[in-house]
């Protein structure tokens, strides 16, 4: 028996955006200050100044708040190289500078980085919209880096093996088993099956 499709969620209100966004803010300012274990859903409510029921109305778990603070901060990172878009010749150069850019913003705010993956880490299907969108916004940012607007397969394929490499480089550079140099040796590498996976004239 195949569940039902949800409903689409109906557009936020300018006011229930705000009070989202407020939401966000606090649950990143308290990451950084004290990382996974300070983002506590009443403190979150307090310093975002909205009830605790409606806290959990947007989102229903700390795990569920802390991946969409991680979907934001990639917001974030997305719009900022838009602006300033990375330097490189070729696309795997501009991908590596892009995603060391990404990565040297979260060194900034370690406590942040490790609350935000520890989420990722322990989420569960509960929040599988949640990650995906996590994962889409990541994908952007590489395709906008490659200046690619169609992918192949093969390419798509190339940009999920690298943005798991990312992953497991933000990961192992937090838990201390990797220097940033390892980072940028091992983003660098990865980045190479650009050239691999890139069409080739007939």
């Amino acid at each position: 028996m195949t569940a039902e499709a949800k409903p689409a969620s109906p557009p936020l209100t300018e006011r229930q955006e705000a009070r989202r966004r407020r939401i966000l803010h606090a649950s990143a300012q308290l990451a950084s200050r004290g990382g996974f274990e300070a983002v506590q859903m009443r403190e979150v409510a307090e310093a975002a100044e909205v009830a605790l029921g409606t806290l959990y109305r947007y989102f229903p778990s700390k795990i569920h708040l802390l991946v969409a603070t991680m979907q934001d901060q990639l917001q974030h990172m997305h719009t900022t190289l838009h602006k300033r878009p990375p330097a490189g010749d070729d696309a795997a150069q501009r991908v590596a500078d892009t995603l060391m850019r990404a990565f040297r913003a979260l060194q900034r705010e370690p406590h942040l980085a490790d609350a935000m993956v520890r989420a990722l880490t322990f989420a569960d299907r509960s929040v599988s919209p949640e990650v995906d969108t996590v994962s889409r916004i990541t994908t952007a940012i590489i395709l906008d880096a490659m200046g690619l607007e169609h992918p192949t397969p093969e390419q798509l394929s190339a940009v999920r093996v690298i943005e798991h490499t990312w992953h497991s480089a933000l990961i192992t550079w937090l838990s201390g088993r990797a220097s940033i140099a390892q980072v940028k040796i091992d983003i660098e590498t990865v980045c190479r099956l650009i050239d691999v996976t890139a069409p080739r004239d007939a």
